[in-house]
């Protein structure tokens, strides 16, 4: 196809005009200017490639196409490159209609609950209808305007389905405006019936001008500060939790100031882990059901919560149970005021890094009480003893004290596999995780300080994030010595390993640690608190040769499954080893590190070997009416813990 040219007007088809918009975006954060989407990523197929396939073709010097496996791992992978470039960044993903699009929707929901930009383009079925029902066309007797597509009104911050060209004047402008804004971004879907991709239109020209999008810091108001800055004043035992706020403000160093100049003491969310880089004696670690005990006894006296740049999920809070202190009140520094007002909190809608600088000057010479800060240390240096007896790989683990024993030739806890992965890892470096057991013992074990960054996604749990993730931080990390590490479950990998073929075709160096366990070991944690036995999580066979018999059915209670991690990894295009003991661990993370490509490090793990609970309780609740005796002591341990279940507002 020719393009038109006349006076100011440039005729395109809608796809080119949306390739060509987008190219043209910066973002612009304290005066740093960037392209605001420098790539695309896809899969083409009949609802997309003769549209977007298309312009992406004819622009691919403008915006570089990446090539993938499933359109679910590719939003994985927009999204994490997006928090690595602390939302000043993000890329684009297109798919085909129905599954394609489809595929989509998970991310588009973990994008909007960790409040992280990305640009979703999926195909959609034909505007123009004279073709009838088409393949993968929903029939919707009700409406004949519905798509799939529609599943994403309700998880997208901003959705619209392009049905003329010109609406691309008014739509892609508000698409980029809540990709920039602090307070509201998320998955923005922009739907695109597969016939209007490729009808044109005389666009002006200055629509593609370049144009500057401001990350804003919104500034904080007096009166919140001082409201703030009183109740702090007045407390006796503050707790600062920060949250991945911190991160995303860049309020690091107006964080550490803080807590230096008053001794409150700091924990964090799973989403504000690595909030405090350069800790002192005030340093909680992590907070809520995955962190640690100690942080748990000290939340628990608080008699003043100041929450800064978090959602306060109830992992974060125990399900509303941490909060003892029958005198606790509440405080919060937040872009989102929906988010700052959480627990009844006198809240700051700022900036968290404006914010911080300003609580600091207002809080004077504020510093907590002597027996505060001593009470503080003293249990932090109990969980260090604790920690560091756990993540010890030159200990043996007593294997005599579990319960059940298949054959494995494990010699390593999962902690102690994750003690031998922080002993080579560098400033610099990061590791990611997001569902099972990976991401609740990073929260409560990994050392996030000087420069070692941990990137949690828990604000959905989704497993299938962690391989497509490390492609996106890959990509938002310059320096190829730094390593970008996925360290996930074999439960994870057997679920989404497909991505690594993408990492191999783009030379990506990453490392993707397995902890073999064998199955849904958190889960089946979880099953036997609540429960009390186990059932359906572990990796077995079943039992006789069918499902389904006259007899019944066979359970799934055979041996381990048979399961080559290392070949399926291979068969992928990528390097992949089996180590067993602590040496060979440390020298194939070491060897990982100069390898052009994606490495895969599969390490057999002793099944139910937990690190030390954090006794923080939360709300799963055991059957009311149930066959199982067992079932009985865990009802009522767990309406013993309801009484601890607060309303704070």
């Amino acid at each position: 196809m020719t393009q038109g040219q006349s006076g100011t007007t440039i005729r395109l088809t809608v796809a080119q005009a949306v390739v060509k918009y987008i190219a043209a975006q910066y973002s612009l954060a304290d005066g740093h200017r960037q392209r605001f989407i420098p790539a695309a990523l896809g899969i083409f197929g009949h609802g997309n490639v003769a549209g977007l396939g298309q312009a992406l073709d004819q622009f691919s010097d403008d915006l570089p196409f990446v090539q993938g496996r499933n359109e679910q791992g590719l939003a994985h992978s927009a999204i994490a490159f997006a928090k690595a470039q602390k939302r000043r960044q993000t890329l684009a993903v297109t798919a085909s209609v129905g599954p394609g699009a489809m595929n989509m929707v998970t991310p588009a929901a973990l994008a909007t609950i960790n409040r992280l930009p990305v640009l979703l383009l999926p195909g959609d079925v034909y505007a123009t209808r004279r073709q009838g029902p088409v393949l993968q066309q929903l029939e919707y007797p009700g409406g004949p305007d519905v798509s799939v597509n529609d599943a994403f009104r309700p998880i997208a911050r901003f959705f619209d389905r392009i049905t003329r060209p010109e609406q691309l004047l008014v739509s892609l402008p508000h698409a980029f405006r809540v990709l920039a804004n602090p307070a509201e971004t998320g998955a923005v879907v922009l739907s695109l019936p597969q016939d209007v991709q490729s009808h044109a239109f005389d666009y002006p020209v200055e629509f593609f001008a370049e144009r500057e999008w401001i990350i804003r810091r919104p500034t904080p108001e007096a009166e919140e500060v001082s409201a703030v800055a009183a109740l702090i004043k007045a407390a006796k035992k503050p707790v600062i939790i920060a949250g991945g706020g911190i991160h995303y403000s860049d309020a690091t160093t107006e964080l550490e100031d803080f807590a230096n100049a008053t001794g409150i003491p700091v924990a964090e969310t799973f989403g504000g882990k690595g909030a405090v880089q350069n800790p002192g004696p005030w340093h909680l670690k992590g907070i809520g059901l995955e962190g640690t005990p100690q942080t748990r006894t000290v939340v628990a006296e608080a008699d003043l919560i100041v929450h800064v740049g978090t959602r306060l999920s109830d992992f974060a809070t125990g399900s509303q149970s941490m909060f003892e202190n029958p005198d606790v009140s509440f405080a919060s520094i937040n872009v989102s005021e929906h988010d700052g007002i959480k627990q009844g909190a006198t809240t700051v809608v700022a900036d968290a890094k404006k914010a911080l600088a300003a609580l600091r000057s207002a809080v004077g010479s504020y510093s907590v009480p002597a027996e505060w800060a001593k009470t503080v240390s003293s249990r932090m240096a109990q969980w260090e003893a604790m920690r560091s007896e756990a993540l010890d790989s030159s200990v043996v683990f007593d294997q005599s004290s579990l319960t059940e024993s298949d054959p494995t030739d494990a010699v390593l806890t999962q902690a102690q596999l994750i003690g031998l992965m922080q002993e080579t890892s560098r400033e610099g470096d990061t590791i990611i995780a997001a569902a099972g057991g990976p991401p609740g013992d990073l929260q409560k074990a990994w050392d996030a300080t000087q420069g070692r960054h941990c990137h949690l996604e828990f604000g959905f749990s989704c497993m299938g994030y962690e391989i497509p993730a490390a492609m996106g931080v890959r990509w938002a990390t310059e320096d190829p010595t730094k390593r970008v590490l996925s360290f996930i479950g074999d439960g994870t990998f057997v679920m989404a390993p497909t991505e690594l073929v993408t990492a191999c075709q783009e030379h990506l160096r990453l490392t993707i640690v397995v902890s073999e366990n064998h199955g849904y070991q958190v889960i089946r944690r979880l099953q036997m608190w609540r429960s009390g036995a186990h059932f359906g999580n572990e990796f077995r066979y079943r039992q006789g040769d069918s499902m389904v018999t006259e007899a019944g059915a066979g359970r799934l209670e055979g041996g381990y499954l048979d399961i080559d991690i290392v070949k399926m990894a291979e068969g992928m295009g990528a390097k992949a080893v089996r180590p067993i003991s602590a040496d060979d661990v440390r020298s194939a993370l070491e060897d990982a590190r100069d390898h052009d490509g994606p490495v895969v490090i599969v390490v057999p793990t002793i099944p139910h070997a937990n690190l030390p609970s954090s006794e923080v309780w939360w709300d799963v609740a055991p059957a009311e009416v149930y066959e199982q005796p067992w079932i009985a002591a865990k009802r009522e341990e767990y309406e013993a813990g309801l009484a601890h279940q607060k309303w704070h507002g």
